[in-house]
């Protein structure tokens, strides 16, 4: 073969290495950069999914003193509407006993 048929051969070859090898490169750059967007953000959201599980947490146990104290509350209500109860009827048993 002839040094005219290898020329544009070459020239092809340099050419498609001079636009492939800085195409590979700058696509390992972004993916490297975009890796690394996405960790930082993954990062940021397991923070806070952290601090939205802290907070249920302190929310559950606040909601678990609350029953306990509203119990408490029924518990008490309860007693004191036998006692008046008791007072009512007394006084009923006082008034008959006015009465006759």
């Amino acid at each position: 073969m002839s040094e005219a048929v290898w020329v544009p051969i070459v020239v092809a070859l340099i050419s498609g290495l001079c636009v492939a090898i800085p195409t590979i490169v700058a696509t390992i750059t972004s993916n490297k950069a975009h890796d690394q967007v996405v960790d930082e953000k993954m990062k940021n959201m397991a923070e806070q999914l952290h601090d939205v599980d802290t907070k249920i947490d302190k929310y559950a146990a606040n909601t678990d003193e609350i029953k306990e104290r509203l119990i408490i509350v029924e518990q008490r209500t309860k007693s004191a509407h036998h006692r008046l109860d008791d007072i009512t009827a007394q006084l009923k048993l006082k008034d008959t006993r006015r009465d006759t």
